[in-house]
């Protein structure tokens, strides 16, 4: 029983991991941090490598299986890719449509995992204090870089995938976001909504390259320099602040090739001054709601991170 609840708990944060991949400027590998499977999920891609490869020659599928983790890996991508199938259509709907709802809520999760991984860190020494302005700064560049016109050439998109999963893996740095800033996000979720099997396969084997790469140098990153690390990587959550806050005055637009507006520039506002210059309801109430109810997730999923642990 106990084996079976540890292994539906872990699809349904694959579910979490692939929900938040979909929507621009939320990472799923936030959702891997705060839920106690981050270091496990970097370890175990890791150790998908040509050792592995002749333990498969020598001591058969089995010793394979084992040695990369394949259990677990198996049973958090089938949760991170059934949700961004079945979720990519209705995130894309409820950011047209209850956008303040659906980026309060993101907000209010990002700063309850901020609030959490920095609790990872009980003493800051100078280095550690660098490192968190370093991704502080860097997140909050990629916040304010315009995006560009993205076309769907398949080269583009290998390219696109392999870059946007480093972002993926890494909390508080969205890989939809990075899609975004190259023109490439309505391109693959256009695809996903209507499943192109030849981007979407072009997409994926550039993410699994990408993937098998920079999993490698993080994982690498964190048995060494673990709290450094720690640190940059609660930095990249504080700049992404900036990218979910619910309420913004949109300064300028482009269109991309599929018709859609994407936002070049936009300006920060209070909901006092969104209700004064847009004249819509900036629902302030519901929002402050969606933010509450963000940080009782995360509260919840880092009491079932540290059960799991214990087990």
């Amino acid at each position: 029983m106990q084996f079976a609840k540890r292994w539906i708990l872990l699809f349904l944060k694959g579910m979490a991991m692939g929900a938040a991949d979909v929507v621009p400027g939320v990472s799923g590998g936030t959702i891997a941090f705060i839920s106690g499977i981050y270091e496990e999920l970097l370890d175990s891609i890791r150790s998908v490598n040509l050792s592995a490869l002749r333990t498969l020659i020598k001591d058969g599928p089995k010793a394979f299986w084992l040695s990369i983790n394949g259990n677990f890996l198996l049973v958090l991508f089938s949760g991170v890719l059934l949700s961004i199938a079945s979720l990519a259509k209705l995130v894309s709907h409820l950011l047209l449509t209850q956008p303040i709802l659906i980026w309060s809520f993101f907000f209010g999760l990002i700063v309850a995992s901020i609030i959490y991984i920095f609790r990872q860190l009980p003493h800051l020494r100078l280095q550690e204090w660098v490192a968190l302005i370093i991704g502080s700064l860097i997140a909050t560049a990629i916040s304010f870089a315009p995006p560009v016109q993205g076309n769907d050439g398949l080269l583009v998109v290998f390219f696109s995938g392999a870059l946007a999963i480093c972002a993926m893996i890494l909390p508080g740095v969205s890989g939809s976001f990075i899609l975004l800033l190259l023109g490439m996000y309505p391109v693959v979720i256009g695809a996903v909504s209507e499943f192109n099997g030849q981007i979407l396969l072009t997409f994926l084997l550039g993410c699994v390259c990408g993937l098998m790469a920079f999993a490698r140098v993080l994982s690498w990153l964190l048995h060494r320099y673990h709290s450094v690390t720690i640190a940059i990587l609660t930095g990249f959550l504080v700049g992404s602040l900036m990218i979910v806050w619910p309420w913004r005055e949109t300064l300028e637009v482009m269109m991309d090739n599929h018709g859609r507006e994407v936002v070049l520039s936009s300006r920060l506002l209070t909901p006092a001054e969104f209700a004064r210059l847009t004249g819509l309801d900036p629902k302030t109430i519901l929002a402050t709601g969606c933010m509450v109810f963000g940080l009782i997730l995360v509260l919840g999923l880092e009491y079932l991170g540290g059960r799991r642990s214990k087990l």
